[in-house]
C-alpha cells in the first residue's frame, strides 16, 4: 500500500514498500544526486547548473518521490549543499529522506586527485558531523560506508563507528556500499546491515550472484546504483554522444562508453525498446524496471539533472515487468553480450 510519510501528496501516490527492517518506507525509484555534484573533481559529470538541478530535485519530489541519494564526495560536498537548498523551503513533513555517504576523503589542495578510502572512527565522526551542516539537518536518514576502507581500518571498527553513530541518534539507518556478501556477513556478526547499495543494471548484473540473495535472506533492504548504467540505457544514448563527452564527464575514460563494449551496451538499450511500447513508457523506465524485478531489490537510485530527465525515469516507480518481459531481456542480454552477471533472476 502506498505511504505518504515523507513527499509531496501527488493524484496518485507512488507505490512504497519497506526499506528492509527499517522504519522506513520508500518509493521504488529514488533521486541520485551524483551527477548534480558538478564536475570539479576527479569523477565529476562535467559543469552542471545549480539551479536546473534544484529544479529537478523539487520536480521529482513533487511527483511523488519520497527520497534522495547523495554522498559527500559528490562533488566534494557540493551535492550535499544542492540538495539542502533544493529542500530548505520545503514544510519538514513534505521533505524526503536524505540518504548520504562516508568513508571518501578529498585532498583540499588537489580537487582531481582520487579520494582516499578512509574507515578510521574520527575521519568517520569529522564526516557525518560535515554531512549534517551541509545537509542542514539533524539527522540523517540513511548514513552509508561508501567503499571498503583502505587506510588499514577494518571492516569491524568502521562498522562498529556506523552503529554507534545510529545508537547516537545522529543517524537513522546503517548501511555498506559496494561491499561484497562476505563483507556483509562480517558485518552482520556486529550488528544489523540496515542496506546495500551496489551497482546493478542489465549491463553490469555481477551483485545477483552473491550479493543479492545474501540481502534477501538477511532482510537487508537494497538500494541500487546506476540501474540504466550512467545514461547507457535511457535509449538517447549513441556513438556520436559518447564521442562528445567532455574530458571532465568520467564516462569519457570509461571502457563501456567506446569501442565494442559500447557497441554491445547500445545493442541491449534498443533490445528494450518493444517492451518500452509494450507499457507505453520510456526505454528508461525498463531498465530500472528491470532491476526492480529482482528478489532482494527495494529500490533504485536514478540521477537527473533537469525535470525533464526525471519525467524520463519516474514510469519506473510503478511499472511492474512481467516474466515474459525478463525472459525478452535475458535473451537480449545473451545475444548482445553485454556485460557480466546473471542474466535473469531464475539464472541468479
Amino acid at each position: 500500500m502506498a505511504s505518504l510519510e515523507r513527499g509531496r501528496s501527488t493524484a496518485e501516490a507512488l507505490p512504497t514498500v519497506q526499506l528492509g527492517r527499517t522504519d522506513m518506507t520508500i518509493t521504488r525509484v529514488g533521486f541520485g544526486a551524483w551527477a548534480i555534484g558538478g564536475g570539479d573533481w576527479a569523477v565529476g559529470w562535467g559543469a552542471q547548473d545549480d539551479q536546473e538541478s534544484i529544479a529537478a530535485i523539487r520536480h521529482a519530489v513533487d511527483c511523488g518521490v519520497n527520497w534522495i541519494d547523495t554522498a559527500a564526495i559528490y562533488g566534494l560536498g557540493h551535492s550535499e549543499e544542492v540538495v539542502r537548498k533544493a529542500l530548505s523551503e520545503l514544510p519538514v513533513a513534505d521533505r524526503p529522506y536524505v540518504f548520504t555517504k562516508c568513508g571518501l576523503a578529498w585532498d583540499e589542495d588537489n580537487r582531481k586527485a582520487m579520494p582516499r578510502q578512509v574507515g578510521a572512527p574520527a575521519s568517520i565522526r569529522r564526516e557525518v558531523e560535515a554531512s549534517l551542516r551541509r545537509l542542514g539537518v539533524e539527522r540523517i536518514d540513511l548514513y552509508q560506508m561508501h567503499w571498503p576502507a583502505s587506510d588499514g581500518t577494518p571492516l569491524e571498527t568502521y562498522w562498529q563507528t556506523l552503529l554507534d553513530l545510529k545508537a547516537e541518534g545522529k543517524v537513522r539507518a546503517v548501511g555498506l556500499s559496494n561491499h561484497t556478501a562476505r563483507q556483509l556477513e562480517a558485518a552482520e556478526r556486529l550488528g544489523h546491515v540496515d542496506t546495500l547499495q551496489p551497482p546493478f543494471s542489465a549491463i553490469r548484473r555481477d551483485v545477483a550472484a552473491a550479493e543479492l540473495p545474501w540481502c534477501h535472506a538477511h532482510e537487508t533492504g537494497v538500494i541500487v546504483y546506476s540501474p540504466m548504467q550512467s545514461g547507457l540505457l535511457t535509449g538517447g544514448f549513441s556513438v556520436q554522444r559518447a564521442r562528445a563527452l567532455p574530458k571532465d564527464d568520467w564516462r569519457s575514460r570509461d571502457g563501456n562508453y567506446s569501442g565494442e563494449a559500447l557497441e554491445r551496451n547500445l545493442k541491449l538499450a534498443a533490445a528494450l525498446e518493444p517492451i518500452a511500447e509494450r507499457y507505453s513508457t520510456s526505454v528508461a523506465a525498463v531498465a530500472v524496471a528491470w532491476t526492480l524485478a529482482w528478489p532482494g531489490v527495494t529500490g533504485a537510485i536514478v540521477g537527473a539533472r533537469s525535470p525533464s530527465q526525471v519525467d524520463g525515469w519516474l514510469a519506473a516507480a510503478s511499472l511492474e515487468l512481467g516474466p515474459q518481459d525478463v525472459q525478452e531481456i535475458a535473451a537480449a542480454i545473451k545475444a548482445t553480450g553485454a556485460g557480466s552477471g546473471p542474466v535473469s533472476p531464475a539464472e541468479g
